[in-house]
């Protein structure tokens, strides 16, 4: 764990669950004051508020559709306004519908590009235009890029969007000293994941990295941190956090 920080203040969209509620409790163990961000369930959002708070840490919840940059700019500035500004954004925000090709709805493809490509899109850009000086953005993808099993293709169409954006952006932000990187999980132990999946589907699962097990949510939790907090020679890069998973 890195030195505390308390100064420093880290935005986490999809923050009220899953891997995010864990990246926004993690950081708070950092020193951050952290802003959970939520779309629609903002019970779930207190409790992480709640947890942390009852911690020691500072945070407080912010709603909003990270699609909808007009919501996106008010999140941020109430989180400036609350903090004092905002040195670090995560952007664990997103959906998962898996399907063939040939059978997916249109309009399902149509929800994960709206989430997964333009708000992400609308994060970084809020991000690009608040963040102070030695900050860092950190976006989310997939190992499924690199591995390109049957069903996801949608998605990971998604995902390869936003490591593009991720690299871009990093060579935009030259002269700001703010990283900007994308972490990609493997197969991680969370409702997104687990939904949907029989026991023999999440053993093989499990069994596909040398390590024999799930990410937990903590393992993609402490790749964020690093990249949060000392990690400030590694910018522009894709992080695959998932075990060795070829």
């Amino acid at each position: 764990m890195s030195t505390p920080d308390t100064n420093r203040v880290a935005l986490v969209t999809g923050g009220s669950g899953g891997i995010g509620r864990v990246v926004a409790e993690r950081l708070a163990q950092d020193g951050f004051a952290v802003a959970v961000q939520y779309a629609g369930n903002r019970a779930k959002a207190e409790e992480t508020v709640a947890t942390i708070t009852a911690a020691g840490g500072r945070a407080l919840a912010v709603g909003g559709d990270v699609a909808d940059e007009e919501a996106m700019s008010t999140a941020f500035e109430g989180v400036r306004s609350a903090f004092g500004g905002i040195d670090v954004v995560v952007n664990t925000a997103g959906i998962m519908i898996l399907s063939a090709v040939e059978s997916l709805d249109l309009s399902d493809l149509d929800r994960m590009h709206r989430t997964n490509i333009r708000g992400t899109f609308v994060v970084n850009q809020q991000a690009a235009r608040t963040l102070r000086s030695g900050g860092a953005i950190i976006n989310f993808s997939t190992s499924v890029v690199r591995t390109q099993l049957p069903t996801y293709s949608a998605y990971v169409a998604s995902k390869a969007a936003v490591e593009a954006m991720t690299l871009v952006l990093a060579r935009e932000l030259r002269g700001r000293d703010i990283t900007v990187n994308a972490v990609a999980p493997g197969p991680t132990a969370t409702p997104l994941f687990l939904d949907g999946k029989d026991d023999a589907t999440i053993d093989r699962f499990a069994k596909a990295t040398p390590l024999e097990r799930l990410g937990r949510p903590e393992d993609i939790a402490e790749a964020v941190a690093f990249l949060a907090g000392p990690a400030r020679w590694i910018n522009g890069q894709v992080l695959y956090a998932n075990g060795g998973l070829a």
